[in-house]
């Protein structure tokens, strides 16, 4: 007989990237990794808020303004600020999120002047003029309009109202067809101050500038904006309403589309690094957890099944689901339910364990391969209270995750199966 092949150890060594934390003159703080060997410049950032800072009634406030900064500034209308970014190839834009309003700039080196002239503008000098206001509004109406009918977007909007009602984590971050319809120019930017403060802001430059050139222009892009109220770290989670109940909106549609929510962590919670290993091994892997072998591989009840820890600023949930025939919703649910039992009651095995460690710690220099993903990587890291030395720590801490520390954390999360459910079809027999 052959002698089986020894498993390798795990190469827990991080990301070979360095990191420089830069202070402007005026005191705005960037994290800066170097790099020459490529003539680009990538800068991510965000702003502690994003579209928790909506008015309650003005749901989509802050996804309109995060359109609008790129339509226009200074002495630059629409057309000629979008004609300078298209003559000098920047990619400049801005997105509201639940938790950060975030942004993002890349540009040769060689444009770099223009780049960072133009991304100053829109920060600091928005127009917000009628006609741009009108069109972009439009743009995001007709969306909302072609989302009115679709599964998925009814779904998550409807299980995070349930789950979170009358909090801002309720309410669409586009907001929706009515509350959008009444936004103007003149409530758009009196907001924009509170949505741009640098009380939290967090700055991330990957690329071909040297730190003293990066100290300077971080005062010319965020040193004039106002200097905001930090915000306390919420220490205990936001409760999820409705556990244990299920809700369906009625579509005429062959497939159900699922979606379930559960407790989850936050980040700073000490489950955290086992809680995504045991994520990974009940629906995080595409082909290879317990959801995807026993819903699609076993029973054919759907093409794609998946859960997630998702932390947020106020709360930490587990959220999944699937899209699966009418008559099949409720059986596809009994499996999942099923399944998160079983982790709780028997815990995963070893072999489990040590391939969701190997696949997590694995895959984990894939995030690192291009100036835009490590600043995008080290922006998630400082948004979550991280300094740069996680990097080293990392893979470190996911080898050091034991079995028993998986069990502890699944009979945490998965002891009271009670689950919030949205489903939306016609779903035949689901309670």
């Amino acid at each position: 007989m052959n002698a089986p092949i020894p498993t390798p150890a795990l190469n827990t060594a991080g990301p070979a990237i360095t990191v420089q934390t830069v202070r402007s003159p005026g005191g705005v703080e960037a994290w800066l990794v170097e790099e020459h060997s490529l003539p680009l410049i990538a800068v991510d950032f965000a702003f502690d808020g994003g579209a928790t800072r909506d008015p309650e009634n003005a749901a989509g406030s802050a996804y309109l303004v995060s359109g609008l900064l790129d339509e226009g500034a200074g002495d630059l209308d629409a057309e000629a600020f979008q004609g300078r970014m298209a003559d000098h190839a920047i990619s400049l834009g801005f997105e509201a999120r639940r938790d950060d309003f975030h942004g993002h700039m890349q540009t040769l080196s060689s444009h770099r002047d223009t780049a960072f002239e133009l991304l100053a503008l829109a920060l600091n000098k928005p127009r917000f003029d009628a006609d741009a206001v009108t069109r972009v509004r439009a743009q995001i109406i007709a969306g909302l309009q072609r989302q009115a009918k679709n599964p998925e977007v009814l779904c998550r909007n409807a299980l995070y109202a349930a789950a979170f009602p009358g909090h801002a984590y309720g309410r669409p971050e586009r907001g929706d067809i009515d509350s959008v319809a009444k936004l103007d120019g003149s409530a758009l930017k009196a907001l924009t101050p509170a949505l741009l403060d640098r009380a939290g802001l967090k700055v991330v430059v990957v690329g071909a500038i040297t730190a003293a050139e990066l100290a300077e222009r971080l005062d010319a892009l965020f040193g004039a904006l106002p200097k905001g109220e930090e915000r306390l770290q919420p220490t205990q989670a936001l409760p999820i309403q409705g556990l244990g109940q299920t809700h369906v909106i009625d579509l005429d549609v062959p497939q159900t589309v699922l979606r379930f929510v559960g407790p989850g962590l936050m980040w700073h919670d000490p489950d955290f690094i086992a809680g995504s290993v045991l994520n990974h091994i009940l629906g995080g892997s595409a082909f290879t957890s317990r959801l995807f072998m026993e819903v699609r591989e076993k029973r054919g009840l759907a093409y794609g099944v998946s859960s997630s820890l998702s932390p947020m600023r106020e709360g930490g949930l587990l959220i999944g689901g699937t899209a699966t025939r009418n008559d099949r919703a409720a059986e596809s649910m009994t499996v999942i339910r099923d399944e998160m039992a079983k982790l709780a009651a028997e815990g995963p095995t070893e072999h489990e364990v040590e391939e969701a460690k190997r696949y997590i710690v694995g895959s984990y220099p894939l995030r690192f391969d291009t100036s835009p993903k490590i600043a995008g990587e080290l922006l998630h890291l400082a948004l979550r209270g991280d300094t740069p030395d996680y990097l080293a720590k990392r893979n470190g801490l996911f080898a050091a995750v034991t079995l028993d520390d998986v069990r502890r954390v699944a009979q945490r999360l998965f002891g009271n199966p009670a689950l919030l459910v949205q489903a939306v079809g016609k779903p035949v027999g689901l309670v």
